[in-house]
């Protein structure tokens, strides 16, 4: 995994965020999601640093980046402060303007740094994601039943960190069988790997994560609402996923973004695990447009 790659940490915020870094090439940012690390884009670091300086990092809580004590309104784990630390990141490595890619939760934070930052962005591909406040105004039973997670990670402290915190084992492997579309994008050793970094404070971390999304997040949403996402966006997602069922994605990323385009990919949530190829092909001719 990662070869020619190397592995660092850097402080910023107060923190350590800790990222691999390879290629040659403008500078592009790739984020994970939930319950992840960086090791998502294990498949296609390498094919994208044959043209850019690729950049995956683990966001704050997550992997072997710090995990900070939260607060009361959770605005340590809101996105905002999640996309500061990657803006930061960036700059600290000398990129002031960048290609953005995230998944899932890193999808959230690429949404933030569009509209926090938009002078540092270049280009954004949001993977398998509609806006979080789209998905709380939306939400109905069948939604309940494919991101019940959602509802669950949210209660009060200590609730989901000790059911999970049981079996974390468990819980990591029926999560990773449930949003791909298949059993074959995941070997052993990776999800040890996962399992690995997915220690109390990260279960926690990961729960405050969520917790700010169902209200400080939802509270920024709607005073910014009217600040679109001025970059080119791309929206990608899993044409055996839940978003495909539920929404359609470039009508909702309209409401948010001036130019918006993309398309489903034959597989579950995981697009840059369960269809490498295809996800690194569209990616990189919506990035070289």
């Amino acid at each position: 995994m990662f070869e020619n790659f190397s592995e660092n940490k850097i402080t910023v915020n107060g923190l350590n965020i800790n990222y691999k870094i390879g290629g040659k090439g403008e500078p592009l940012l790739l984020l994970h999601g939930y319950p992840q690390t960086h090791i998502l884009w294990r498949k296609v670091a390498h094919l994208f640093a044959k043209n850019y300086t690729v950049v995956c990092s683990d966001l704050r809580g997550y992997g072997d980046s710090d995990k900070p004590k939260s607060d009361d309104k959770h605005l340590t784990y809101s996105k905002k402060s999640m996309a500061f630390d990657q803006n930061e990141l960036m700059k600290v490595l000398g990129f002031d303007k960048y290609y953005l890619v995230g998944h899932d939760r890193g999808g959230r934070v690429g949404h933030r740094m569009a509209i926090d930052y938009p002078n540092s962005i270049n280009k954004l591909s949001l993977l398998d994601i509609v806006p979080t406040s789209h998905v709380f105004d939306n939400t109905n039973a069948l939604l309940a039943k494919r991101y019940y997670h959602w509802f669950f990670l949210i209660q009060s402290f200590p609730h989901p960190e000790t059911m999970i915190g049981k079996d974390p084992e468990y819980y990591i492997r029926s999560k990773l069988k449930m949003w791909g579309a298949n059993n074959d994008y995941l070997t052993e050793g990776i999800i040890k790997e996962y399992l690995r970094c997915f220690t109390p404070e990260t279960i926690h971390a990961s729960c405050e994560d969520y917790r700010a999304g169902a209200s400080i997040d939802l509270v920024h949403h709607k005073e910014d609402f009217t600040k679109k996402i001025t970059c080119p966006l791309q929206v990608l997602w899993g044409a055996k996923a839940t978003v495909e069922e539920l929404y359609d994605p470039i009508k909702v990323w309209k409401e948010w973004a001036n130019n918006v385009e993309g398309e489903s990919v034959n597989c579950g949530h995981f697009l840059p695990e369960e269809k490498p190829m295809e996800t690194y092909e569209l990616i990189n001719n919506f990035l070289n447009k």
